[in-house]
């Protein structure tokens, strides 16, 4: 594979466009533009939980997986008629959140985000993922947008949730759990 960038900077965009991977350009705001940046954005937070100690192998691969996945997202909302997450994508994300869940508590409160530098990244994630799904689904009310797009970043969401419960305990710690009445 050759170089893909030679040159970070063209200064096309300078007139508030940007490329597409088909070669159109589209305005820096465009909803398109704005759901791919998300999660590129998602991309970059589950980088930050990576640098953490404590994320253990099976946890390690797992999200090492979901990066790839993302920059494909990124590429099927950068050229509109590719796809690539399939349904297979999806039930692989499934079955990593039934593994994860397997060892945790059942919830009977609402968690807040926090427990450790790991869980917290986790969760900072996890709120960034759904950032994405919503834009994600706010350019698939005019736009084409793949099906499997979709499904695949709601359960992202989820298994970042549960990897966030399964982090907060790995070094011996808890989650704190929200309490209407404090005192």
């Amino acid at each position: 594979m050759g170089h893909r960038l030679s040159k970070i900077y063209t200064r096309t965009g300078d007139d508030g466009t940007t490329g597409l991977a088909d070669g159109s350009r589209v305005a820096k705001h465009a909803a398109r533009v704005e759901a791919f940046g998300n999660v590129d954005e998602t991309n970059s937070a589950i980088g930050l939980v990576l640098a953490e100690d404590l994320i253990d192998a099976p946890l390690r691969r797992c999200l090492l997986d979901v990066q790839h996945d993302l920059f494909e997202i990124g590429a099927e909302l950068s050229l509109p008629d590719y796809r690539a997450i399939t349904a297979d994508s999806v039930a692989a994300l499934e079955a990593e959140l039934d593994r994860i869940n397997a060892d945790l508590p059942p919830l009977k409160e609402f968690v807040l985000p926090g427990g450790n530098r790991a869980a917290a990244a986790c969760h900072l994630a996890r709120t960034i993922c759904r950032r994405a799904e919503r834009s994600a689904w706010a350019l698939a009310e005019t736009e084409a947008v793949g099906e499997q797009l979709l499904r695949y970043l709601n359960r992202l969401s989820d298994l970042l949730f549960v990897a966030a419960r399964s982090l907060a305990r790995a070094d011996g710690g808890s989650e704190t759990l929200w309490q209407r009445e404090r005192g």
